[in-house]
């Protein structure tokens, strides 16, 4: 019985060595290629590690822990993780309002002595004389307030002719007024430059003063400029159809509405001038003339009038002519006739 069981048990260990050197030396295919997959698969499903970058300034930069730490869960920011850390004040921009200051404090500031280009003129003054008077667009234009071009030489640029631009100058300088054949187109810079002193010296003298005096006369006859087109008008129109080098018309320049001219009155002693309403209606007709003046209430006379007519003419380049052909002799009532002065005015284009 003992020999039986000596024997089993040898045979089993025996057995069992056999199988425990089967596995620990000469594994199956079979397993391996099991083995091989499962490594595989976990290899496919393991999440990969998270890594989170953090850029800091150059000062930090010898501090790796803080890169470290940022990746381990901590109590505060969203999800645990830190915020990154703000750049350096020095690598910060500039606020805004620190670059509206300095572009304030750079166009206040103007050399005591300024180089302009006035349309291509060149002018050199000093600040104080174009601030002279405050209420000038040229005060304005250097306050420091708006900004002012410049060319490629660094002068300040005024985009307007400079012909007489030094005459502003000089009353700006030392009060000096230009000369009279000067003083229309000094008049109109004034009135662009908004200098109200100069203005109010240059109307004061002539040809101003008498501009303003001849102008006084001109606005008792609301419809003088547009019986001045009316004029110009109808002598190019018969110019272009004759094909001529000059057109003539008729025009009606009369003062006082009255029968007669103001050289026939002592004939007419007898005449009474002042006439009712229904009177007036008997005598009011229109002559057979191309444009009518008149009448007007004042110590100029037709003569004056004619002089404004030629003159306005002459300033548009137009020639103009005129002479006296005769008075209007249409009968008006009993021995009544018109007699209003009629005159033939020739233009000339060419």
């Amino acid at each position: 019985m003992q020999q039986n069981g000596s024997s089993g048990s040898n045979g089993s260990d025996g057995c069992g060595g056999r199988e425990r050197q089967a596995l620990s030396f000469s594994p199956l295919p079979a397993a391996t290629t099991r083995v091989r997959r499962f490594i595989q698969d976990r290899q496919r499903t393991l999440p990969l590690p998270k890594v989170m970058v953090v850029f800091s300034a150059a000062g930090d930069a010898d501090k790796p822990s803080d890169a470290m730490s940022s990746s381990e869960p901590t109590e505060e920011g969203d999800g645990g993780r830190k915020p990154p850390a703000s750049p350096s004040p020095k690598h910060r921009a500039p606020s805004k309002p620190l670059r509206s200051s300095l572009n304030t404090q750079e166009q206040q500031e103007f050399p005591e002595v300024i180089s302009l280009n006035v349309g291509g003129t060149y002018f050199t003054t000093r600040l104080s004389t174009l601030r002279r008077h405050e209420d000038t667009m040229l005060a304005a234009m250097f306050s420091g307030r708006h900004y002012i071009p410049r060319d490629a030489e660094g002068r300040y640029f005024i985009d307007r002719d400079g012909a007489f631009f030094g005459d502003i100058l000089n009353f700006l300088r030392e009060g000096e007024l230009p000369h009279q054949d000067r003083v229309r187109a000094v008049h109109r810079e004034a009135q662009y430059y908004a200098i109200g002193p100069l203005l109010d010296s240059l109307e004061d003298i002539q040809p101003l003063t008498g501009e303003k005096v001849r102008q006084a006369f001109l606005d008792l006859l609301p419809y003088y400029k547009d019986n001045l087109e009316r004029i110009v008008e109808i002598a190019k129109l018969r110019a272009m159809q004759k094909k001529a080098r000059f057109a003539k018309l008729k025009v009606c320049v009369y003062k006082e509405e009255m029968p007669i001219t103001p050289y026939e009155r002592p004939l007419f002693n007898s005449l009474r001038f002042e006439r009712s309403d229904s009177e007036a209606k008997l005598f009011e007709h229109h002559c057979e003339v191309d444009v009518t003046f008149g009448p007007w209430e004042a110590v100029a006379d037709v003569y004056d009038l004619l002089h404004c007519i030629v003159s306005d003419l002459a300033e548009r380049g137009i020639t103009a002519e005129h002479q006296c052909i005769g008075v209007c002799d249409k009968h008006l009532i009993n021995h009544y006739y018109c007699k209003r002065p009629i005159y033939e005015f020739k233009i000339t284009w060419w």
